[in-house]
């Protein structure tokens, strides 16, 4: 069974199960739902299923990964970016268009990754 690096717009036992398989494999979890209010999407990372955590160097690249979505989602109409945090642990980000949800999941867990391989 090939490991999904996040899940998108799931139902419940989905997430669930994912989550599990995140724990067992030392992997960042990672789901991105669409936010009924604005249409954007909320994506989440939680390291609690793996042993590591963002370094300051990896929060500063995410900072940076989400201003740029911000930019483009405020720049081009749709709707606004709501909110965002950054920690050692936890990243939650609301607003991310569905042109870059894509995108922006792979490219978290693939941060994860570069530094905790």
């Amino acid at each position: 069974m090939t490991f999904h690096k996040y899940l998108g717009d799931s139902k419940m036992f989905e997430y669930d199960k994912h989550y599990q398989e995140c724990r067992q494999q030392n992997k960042p979890f990672i789901k991105a739902k669409i936010n009924p209010v604005h249409g954007n999407y909320y994506i989440n990372v939680d390291l609690m299923t793996c042993n590591y955590i963002f370094t300051k160097k990896e929060q500063d690249e995410i900072e940076k990964l989400i201003q740029s979505e911000k930019t483009f989602v405020n720049l081009n109409g749709l709707n606004s970016f709501n909110d965002y945090s950054i920690n050692e642990e936890v990243v939650w980000i609301d607003g991310v268009s569905a042109d870059h949800v894509d995108t922006i999941c792979t490219l978290l867990f693939d941060l994860t990754q570069k530094y905790h391989d």
